[in-house]
């Protein structure tokens, strides 16, 4: 359904963006979960349909490039790094219909309030980003996101340890910092049984 509505008519979009009718879409799951790959994948399905397209992500994650997106499986998209929600809405476009933001776990608060202002505009609004931080906690500010959210997609990987469906993300090294930015060879994905909450104990196996 949301794919089908990147296909309408230039007049259809130019009503809606009128009319105030946006939404926001988000994207969770653990690490290794293609929430980057399927983000991508909802972006490149929009400019095909000649929508206006931005993409932003968090100046902190610089893993694979600094000024692109990057999946696991090697998909990447360019986009822009901003340090705050105030520095993404001051770089919107006028004529932007569609707003894709990666790693939206790492932003502040203030990008909740920025996504719904973003949607009421008539903007499309996607978000990908960990629901869960390494402790399996909630990682603000995807729970807010979630709430206001008209679309949500929840993305599984599979755990390295057994093989079933994984929703955690283990740290496999030692570091209280809720923030460690990282990838494979610091972080595997895990299931409830094989995932081990413990700060103090990351990489007991």
């Amino acid at each position: 359904m949301i794919d089908e509505l990147t296909f309408d008519n230039t007049d259809e979009r130019r009503r809606r963006r009128q009319n105030g009718t946006g939404w926001i879409e988000v994207i969770v799951g653990s690490m290794f979960s293609g929430k980057s790959e399927e983000l991508i994948r909802r972006l490149n399905r929009a400019k095909i349909a000649r929508q206006k397209v931005q993409v932003f992500k968090p100046h902190i994650d610089d893993r694979y490039s600094v000024e692109e997106i990057a999946s696991h499986s090697g998909m990447t998209h360019i986009s822009k790094p901003v340090m705050t929600a105030d520095e993404l809405l001051s770089q919107i476009d006028d004529d932007t219909e569609v707003i894709g933001i990666d790693e939206g776990q790492f932003f502040d608060m203030e990008v909740v309030e920025a996504v719904n202002d973003l949607a009421n505009r008539g903007i499309r609004v996607i978000v990908a980003g960990l629901d869960q931080d390494y402790m399996g906690k909630p990682f603000e500010p995807m729970p807010q996101l979630l709430s206001i959210a008209e679309f949500i997609t929840k993305t599984h990987a599979i755990c390295v340890k057994c093989g079933n469906t994984a929703n955690y993300s283990q740290r496999t090294f030692e570091s209280d910092e809720r923030v460690e930015v990282g990838a494979a060879g610091r972080y595997e994905a895990r299931c409830r049984a094989c995932f081990i909450p413990h700060a103090d104990k990351p990489t007991a196996l």
